[in-house]
């Protein structure tokens, strides 16, 4: 049942993020942006805890699922070291997405040689 509760909701996010592209004038960057601080103002007010103990990597996984990273990072690190944790804390708990994200990526422009599309 995790896995159909994983796809649904993380299926609902990505569904609503394409009807966002194709009914709106945002641009996909702003869509993303909106998404990662919406994740951390759920997480704030206590409303994205449950969606991710209901469906694990369905919420954790998208971007909303980032914003809950940093913002759980934050937390945790204020709770820790005060107030220096607000300023750590985010990037200490995303470091492992952030690194592979950013390895991924150049392995990707090593191997096919990216170029712009003129």
């Amino acid at each position: 049942m995790q896995y159909i509760n994983a796809f649904v909701v993380g299926g609902i996010i990505c569904a609503l993020s394409q009807i966002l592209i194709d009914k709106t004038k945002l641009t996909p960057a702003r869509i993303l942006t909106a998404y990662v601080v919406l994740g951390v103002i759920l997480t704030a007010i206590g409303m994205y805890k449950p969606l991710v103990d209901f469906a694990g990597a369905g919420a954790t996984v998208p971007l909303l699922g980032f914003g809950y990273t940093l913002a759980e990072g934050v937390k945790t690190a204020v709770a820790e070291s005060g107030l220096l944790g607000a300023f750590t804390g985010g990037a200490k708990a995303a470091a492992g997405g952030i690194s592979a994200a950013v390895f991924f990526g150049l392995l990707t422009a090593l191997l096919f040689r990216p170029a712009d599309k003129s």
